[in-house]
């Protein structure tokens, strides 16, 4: 069994062909979904979905490249919508992204999300689910400052090992997507190959990051499989069911879903 921990099924390029998507990620041994927010809109569309789909659940959250959207309404907004449905079990995509945009009022904004997610998550007794790009030392800084309570996963983890046995010692799993196959992903194989097994779950973020063979085109559901099929040979043991389990006590669904 997989469990995809982060997937955009609100994405346009997926939404509209839903039931078949899923239907070919089942084939392929998918059971269970989360559907990423990204902002309001997104998040409503997640919740839609998720309530909708038996398999899907929702994860509702601003991430840090719409700063401009947030404003004084937004995490009331973001309360209202994870409140709405049993379905939503986590709050993100949240966190840093410096790649894009660097100015430091532009930083200070995100780190204000960041950290005011956190905590409506504390509130909602909701673990997170972090979108951290180039900016892996202030969201280490942040995360020690401001506990989270019930952790959360590191989205498509492209940091130094080293970082990883930090975030890992706060409580967050690892989470690995289609980089992990690229021929150029020495630090991703790297952190695979180094971190503790039951700190590991896989990912799409589809429709982007397709795994080899697919590199480059729209990333579908069943695609995961190809991240699983890599990351079991790469280590030269099947941790399929490992990594499904870890991903059902990460998101405190143990218990709550038929496996």
């Amino acid at each position: 069994m997989i469990f995809d921990t982060h997937i955009h099924l609100n994405d346009e390029r997926l939404i509209d062909n839903l039931d078949e998507y899923i239907r070919k990620a089942k084939v392929k041994g998918v059971s269970y979904f989360l559907c990423i927010g990204y902002d309001v809109e997104s998040s409503k569309k997640a919740v839609e979905i998720a309530n909708k789909y038996e398999c899907v659940y929702a994860s509702v959250g601003l991430i840090p490249t719409e700063h401009k959207q947030y404003n004084e309404n937004s995490i009331s907004e973001l309360r209202k919508i994870a409140t709405s449905s049993n379905k939503v079990i986590a709050i993100g995509e949240i966190g840093l992204d410096y790649y894009w945009e660097n100015e430091e009022s532009i930083k200070k904004t995100q780190k204000e999300m960041f950290i005011k997610q956190i905590e409506l998550a504390n509130e909602l007794n909701l673990p997170i689910s972090i979108h951290c790009r180039d900016a892996y030392g202030d969201t280490l800084e942040i995360l020690k400052q401001y506990k989270v309570n019930n952790a959360g996963i590191m989205h498509c983890y492209s940091g130094s090992y080293e970082s990883a046995v930090e975030f890992i010692k706060l409580g967050f799993y690892i989470a690995f997507g289609g980089v992990l196959t690229f021929k150029n992903s020495v630090k991703t194989k790297e952190v695979l190959e180094k971190i503790p097994e039951n700190y590991i779950v896989f990912e799409t973020d589809a429709p982007y990051l397709a795994p080899t063979p697919y590199r480059g085109k729209t990333n579908l559901p069943e695609y995961i499989y190809e991240t699983v099929k890599y990351a079991n040979e790469y280590l030269n043991k099947d941790i399929t069911d490992i990594a499904f389990y870890n991903s059902l006590r990460i998101l405190k669904l143990d218990g709550k879903i038929k496996n």
